[in-house]
């Protein structure tokens, strides 16, 4: 029996890969996890209410591309969080969570050939791994496009050569960068999407750390696109409640943009996606929909800036993250200070390189460790002193 080559260069996927990498090895202290980003700040105590007000409409098939409702409070927010209006009818879908968003989007845009060439997908590296398995399962290529202290922690893509560039269909964007905390400003938006214009491609902008952020909400993909006057369909964003309102369990987010680009989404979605149950939606629209909890959260994850602001002051190389809930340390190997953390205290940590890809000899994450701020205030303080103290000094 045959399988499919395409996906047989995939490294283990990143948690499976740390317990390999730690388990058999006790931990030298209390176990502190650092992992993986799961927000654990309260979400507000109505969202139970809500889904179990709603519990009835488990019994039927819920909206597939989202109730009336929820893309109409997506709208508002959009609008209010970015002064973008969009049609609630043609350019948002409602997601059961944005990978599925952002996997989906590419099999439905991607085109066969450009040019009579295959196709190029282009993503930071390191990077959330959904977008090479998009790309792959698209029939793309992937390039991955180193975003380093040099290039401020953002892909720069305009050092591309022309002839790569011609044949990409896709760039996948995150901002606030998932794991380094940097923010595409509008200048470096608007030079990529005059890019975009200049070689015909897509703008995928994964932007669900959007709303964690130490003082000015960052700009949005769209935000700039109105401004400069771009093609509606050369933007495409992902939001998820998962950071902004600390519900990962939720699975729910949405995907916005051109009225052709979420047409073609929802086609495809029809005939493989997994709608969000209708109760969940229900609670989504509320969730859009309040802001205090999030000014309530944020404020939290501002406070935890601050802690680890003062633990790595006198660390040589602290990179302090503009956004989101991850700092990215700079060690000699990552893998190795992984070990030695967990060996020696009991602190878990994610080895920077497990979150990239090698090109050229070159693993852009491999000298660096991502560390997830999701624990509370106490314990976030010894944890990443004990850090400092292990693997800093």
């Amino acid at each position: 029996m045959q399988f499919p080559e395409r996906f047989s260069h995939l490294p283990e996927y990143a948690f499976p890969r740390l317990r390999r990498l730690l388990d058999d090895t006790a931990p030298g202290g209390p176990v502190v996890q650092m992992t993986i980003g799961e927000p654990r700040h309260a979400f507000p105590d109505w969202v139970t209410q809500k889904i179990s007000e709603t519990s009835a409409e488990f019994g039927k098939y819920p909206a597939n591309h989202g109730t009336p409702g929820l893309l109409s409070a997506i709208a508002d927010w959009v609008q209010g969080r970015y002064g973008v209006r969009l049609d609630p009818d043609t350019q948002i879908m409602a997601l059961n969570g944005t990978r599925e968003g952002l996997f989906g989007a590419a099999l439905a845009l991607c085109p066969e050939r450009i040019g009579g060439q295959r196709p190029i997908i282009l993503t930071p590296n390191p990077f959330y791994q959904v977008y090479a398995v998009a790309a792959l399962a698209s029939g793309a290529e992937p390039i991955y496009v180193p975003a380093t202290a040099e290039t401020g922690f953002l892909p720069d893509f305009t050092a591309l050569d022309a002839q790569t560039l011609d044949r990409v269909a896709i760039v996948y964007v995150c901002s606030p960068a998932n794991p380094q905390g940097a923010v595409a400003d509008e200048r470096y938006w608007t030079e990529l999407l005059a890019l975009a214009e200049r070689h015909d491609f897509r703008v995928f902008a994964d932007e669900c750390y959007s709303e964690v952020y130490r003082t000015s909400p960052p700009v949005g993909a769209l935000e700039i696109a109105a401004k400069v006057g771009a093609d509606p369909e050369r933007v495409t964003i992902f939001h998820s409640l998962s950071k902004r309102s600390n519900l990962p369990g939720l699975r729910s987010g949405f995907v916005a943009g051109g009225p052709k680009s979420i047409a073609a989404i929802k086609q495809l979605r029809a005939y493989a996606g997994a709608p969000l149950p209708l109760p969940l939606q229900h609670a989504s629209e509320a969730v859009w929909r309040d802001e205090a909890h999030v000014a309530a959260s944020r404020a939290r994850y501002q406070a935890k800036y601050d802690i680890a602001d003062d633990v790595f002051a006198d660390v040589p190389d602290w990179n302090a993250p503009e956004a989101g809930f991850f700092l990215w340390l700079s060690v000699e190997d990552g893998e190795a200070a992984t070990q030695k953390l967990w060996r020696e205290t009991g602190v878990r940590v994610l080895p920077g390189a497990y979150l990239a890809r090698e090109v050229d000899g070159f693993n852009p994450g491999k000298g660096y460790i991502r560390v997830a701020m999701v624990v509370d205030e106490d314990e976030l303080k010894q944890g990443l002193k004990t850090l400092r103290d292990c693997l800093l000094r």
